[in-house]
C-alpha cells in the first residue's frame, strides 16, 4: 500500500481519492487552499498545512486541479511539491499529474521534477464524475514504461481503460484530442435534438431510436438524456471544457493545424458562459444551439 498525497479533491478528485482510500492506501491532504474532505479524513486521511509537508511524508503525489497555472503553483510555488521533494527526499517518489493541462508546459514540469530525482507521469482522465465515482475512468498516460508500471496498480483502482500513450506530454496531448471529440459529439447531439424537436418530433423518442443505430454514442446516451431532462448540474463544467478547447486551438496554431469545428464548439461554450452557465455541465452546450434556433427541446 502506498502513502499518497492527493492534491485537488473537487468534483473529480474527491471520488478518485475515495477509491484509493477504499483500496487501502493511506491518503494525505493539504489544507493550504481548501479544507480536506471531512469524510475522507474521518476514514483515516491525514491533513497537513502545506503541499510541501504532505509531499515530505508521501511515496506518491497525485494532482487533480483545474488548469496549468494551478498545477505550476502546486508543483513549484511556495511550500509546494518541489520544496517537499527537496526537504523530504525525492528518490523513489512518483509525482502524477491527473489534471488536464498544456502538453507543452507538462514537458517542462516533468523535466524540472525529474531533475530533483523524483519520477513524473502526466495522466489526464476522461469519464466525468460518473467515471470517477465508479472507478471506470479512461486514463491517458505520458512517461516512461518503468514509471507507468509503478503506477499501474493505482490507475487500475481509478480507471479501466489505461494506456501509456508515449513520453511525458503525450498523455496531455491525448486528452486534448479527447476533448475535441467530446465537444464535437456534444455539438452534433445538440443540433440533432434541436432539429428534431423543432420539426415536431419528440426528442426523447428520437434519442431512443438513434441509440439503436450507427449514430449511437456515449454522448447521445448520457448527455442526450441530460439535454432532454435539463439536468445540467456539473459532471464536467463548461468552464473546464472551454479551457481544454483553448489548449487545442492554441496548440493547433503552433502546429499549423486547422480546427474549424473545434473553434465553433468553443464559441458555443463561450455563449453558454455568457448566459451565466460557466458552472453548467458541458452537455448544456445545447442551450447555445437552442438560442440560435429560438427553440427549447424542453418545456421550460
Amino acid at each position: 500500500m502506498s502513502t499518497i498525497a492527493f492534491i485537488g479533491t473537487g468534483i473529480m478528485g474527491k471520488p478518485m481519492a475515495a477509491n484509493l482510500q477504499k483500496a487501502g492506501h493511506q491518503l494525505l491532504f493539504s489544507t493550504h487552499f481548501n479544507e480536506a474532505p471531512q469524510d475522507l479524513v474521518a476514514a483515516g486521511g491525514k491533513t497537513f498545512p502545506s503541499v510541501q509537508a504532505a509531499t515530505e511524508q508521501a511515496d506518491v503525489v497525485i494532482l487533480m486541479v483545474p488548469n496549468t497555472p494551478q498545477v505550476e503553483d502546486v508543483l513549484f510555488g511556495d511550500n509546494g511539491v518541489e520544496a517537499g521533494l527537496a526537504s523530504g527526499g525525492a528518490q523513489g517518489k512518483l509525482v502524477i499529474d491527473m489534471s488536464s493541462i498544456s502538453p507543452i508546459e507538462t514537458k517542462q514540469f516533468a523535466a524540472r521534477i525529474k531533475e530533483s530525482g523524483a519520477s513524473y507521469l502526466d495522466a489526464p482522465v476522461s469519464g466525468g464524475e460518473v467515471g470517477a465515482v465508479n472507478g471506470s475512468l479512461s486514463i491517458m498516460v505520458g512517461g516512461s514504461q518503468s514509471d507507468f508500471d509503478q503506477a499501474k496498480s493505482l490507475f487500475e483502482i481509478m480507471g479501466q481503460n489505461i494506456t501509456l500513450v508515449g513520453d511525458n506530454g503525450a498523455g496531455q496531448t491525448c486528452k486534448v484530442a479527447n476533448q475535441i471529440i467530446v465537444a464535437l459529439n456534444i455539438e452534433a447531439v445538440s443540433e440533432a435534438l434541436v432539429f428534431a424537436s423543432k420539426a415536431g418530433a419528440n426528442p426523447a423518442r428520437v434519442r431512443e431510436a438513434l441509440l439503436g443505430g450507427f449514430a449511437s454514442s456515449k454522448i447521445l446516451e448520457v448527455h442526450g438524456d441530460r439535454m432532454i431532462k435539463g439536468t445540467f448540474d456539473p459532471g464536467f463544467k463548461i468552464a473546464l471544457h472551454q479551457k481544454d478547447l483553448n489548449l487545442a486551438i492554441s496548440g493547433a496554431e503552433v502546429l499549423g493545424v486547422s480546427l474549424p469545428n473545434t473553434i465553433k464548439a468553443k464559441e458555443l461554450l463561450d455563449d453558454c458562459a455568457e448566459q451565466g452557465g460557466s458552472d453548467w455541465d458541458h452537455s448544456a452546450m445545447i442551450k447555445a444551439i437552442e438560442k440560435l434556433a429560438d427553440h427549447s427541446i424542453r418545456e421550460e
